[in-house]
């Protein structure tokens, strides 16, 4: 998916806390929500898949079902 417009980079291996964390972690609820994967935030961030996946999930969101085919019972 296509960034919003709204990339966040910050310094490789510098520690987000209070504010910056909170607006940093609301911008990647919102892009999240609106279809981008965890790669595509960690790589427009310059921050780690786990760094980005420990935001989202401290921030209360559902993560989404891994991708790939998609099976359905036999009837």
């Amino acid at each position: 998916m296509a960034a919003t417009g709204t990339t966040t980079s910050t310094e490789k291996g510098r520690r987000i806390v209070g504010a910056e964390r909170q607006t940093l972690a609301k911008d990647l609820v919102k892009r999240y929500s609106s279809g981008e994967s965890i790669r595509a935030l960690a790589s427009s961030t310059g921050r780690s898949y786990g760094f980005v996946h420990r935001v989202l999930t401290e921030s209360g969101v559902q993560l989404r079902q891994r991708g790939g085919a998609r099976r359905r019972k036999k009837a």
